[in-house]
């Protein structure tokens, strides 16, 4: 159990960090969005969300691979699995149906879906800070 721990808390970590990186980049984005206002403030929060949800979306993504790799290195699933579909799987908390881990690697399954729970919800709060600032571009409401 430690092993998976460990495991799980590595790969969790890094995965905040790729995240963390990314949040500092879409924010910083937002920002620079606030000080460029047009008189069509409409056609940018079109421009400005799409960005942002198409950049947190290959976060996630990115972060379901660190997790596959993750797979791939410890030997979670059986032989043939295919390990971005069952790190998808998990990531979403979405549930087994098809692909199960081996015995020894039950865990990994549970962690990977705090790990992506947690994650969405702060790419949530952050779509909802960039929405928030792009609608109120001086920051006063």
């Amino acid at each position: 159990m430690l092993r998976q721990l460990l495991v799980s808390i590595a790969v969790s970590v890094c995965n905040i960090a790729i995240h963390a990186i990314v949040m500092a980049a879409v924010l910083w984005v937002a920002r620079s969005a606030d000080q460029r206002a047009t008189s069509h403030q409409w056609l940018r929060l079109i421009a400005v969300m799409t960005a942002t949800v198409s950049v947190l979306m290959s976060a996630h993504i990115a972060e379901v691979i660190v997790w596959s790799f993750a797979y791939a290195i410890v030997g979670v699933a059986p032989d043939g699995t295919d390990l971005v579909y069952f790190a998808f799987v998990n990531y979403t908390t979405l549930g087994y149906g098809d692909v199960t881990p081996l015995q020894r690697w039950y865990l990994l399954g549970p962690m990977t879906a705090m790990n992506g729970v947690l994650l969405f919800g702060w790419s949530t709060a952050v779509i909802f800070a960039v929405l928030r600032k792009t609608m109120v571009p001086d920051g006063t409401p």
